[in-house]
């Protein structure tokens, strides 16, 4: 929020519609489980809360097969060197992180970065305020890494204007919920990944909005580019965008640190000169979004999302 909005302003802005799908009774059940969880980790305290749902899913998270597998082979065919065992217990600190992740999911307007005795570090802070100060919006993007719902937490109480992109949840019941809670902690201005969210990134930019982005997982519709050694569809959209408004590409990483503690780091804008071969330098560009990436993730690869198939499908 800029100095120049009060908060009635914000409340103006209109939140985006549920994903647009019948409600089952499964849905309904699914809520209702929700809810309830959201209320066992409020009672808690994001120490506990955190702490007692990280341990849970270490040892039980393993167990869920179909998903874990995903995570095993991804990990495999990244790291072919690694034996067996350190893939099994990286699988354990991804599983702890994702349910951690969850279980702060409710605490999030508590996780204060701009306190002393704050639960974010903040690293090179001066960049994000010259973005905020600046006329021109910038794009930040980030992978699912550590707490990735913290992210734009941040940059709501930073004071960036700002419009970010999610994935709405298959339950519409859900995806209604999640998306009024990020309301209250996060931009109002939530972007729904695909058709349905296109036009409204042009407009944020236009506008002088910076977007936020989340930019590591598959993309069918994509280009395909290298992702840790391996041709990886990917989403074109950040790099697009940035060379048709001149926007600068900002890498932002968030790290956890020790249980509900982390670390927020604004990066320098990536260095690139565009040939004027639209396609080309998409692709160049694309390429070093990358990079930026997988160095992250190769750093602590416990804190990343390996669930979801990153590379094409035969490899599985």
């Amino acid at each position: 929020m800029t100095m120049a909005q009060s908060v009635s302003d914000i409340e103006e802005i209109p939140l985006p519609e549920r994903r647009e799908r019948p409600v089952t009774v499964l849905h309904r059940v699914e809520l209702a489980a929700v809810m309830a969880l959201t209320g066992f980790f409020k009672l808690l305290g994001v120490d506990l809360a955190s702490a007692v749902a990280g341990k849970f899913m270490r040892h039980v998270g393993p167990l869920i097969r179909p998903v874990s597998r995903k995570a095993e082979r991804s990990l495999a065919l990244a790291n072919p060197d690694w034996p067996k065992s350190k893939i099994n217990t990286v699988v354990k600190d991804i599983w702890e992180n994702v349910a951690r992740t969850a279980a702060e999911f409710p605490h999030l307007s508590y996780l204060r970065e701009f306190e002393s005795n704050g639960r974010v570090e903040m690293v090179g802070k001066e960049k994000l305020d010259a973005i905020i100060a600046s006329d021109n919006p910038a794009i930040l993007f980030a992978p699912h890494f550590a707490n990735w719902e913290l992210v734009p937490s941040i940059l709501h109480h930073a004071g960036l204007d700002y419009s970010f992109v999610y994935r709405a949840a298959n339950n519409p019941l859900t995806d209604e919920y999640i998306i009024k809670h990020r309301g209250r902690v996060m931009s109002r201005r939530q972007v729904p990944k695909g058709k349905r969210g296109g036009r409204a990134l042009v407009d944020a930019l236009k506008e002088g909005r910076s977007l936020a982005m989340l930019v590591d997982q598959k993309l069918n519709s994509g280009i395909s580019v290298p992702f840790m050694g391996l041709p990886a569809m990917t989403a074109p959209a950040a790099a697009r965008l940035a060379l048709k408004y001149d926007a600068p590409l900002v890498q932002i990483s968030l790290q956890r640190l020790k249980g509900a503690h982390f670390r927020f780091t604004v990066h320098d804008p990536l260095q690139f000169t565009p040939t004027g071969d639209v396609a080309a330098d998409v692709e160049a560009l694309t390429v070093k979004i990358n990079e930026a990436l997988e160095a992250q993730i190769r750093a602590n690869p416990g804190q990343w999302l390996w669930f979801h198939r990153r590379w094409p499908k035969e490899l599985y």
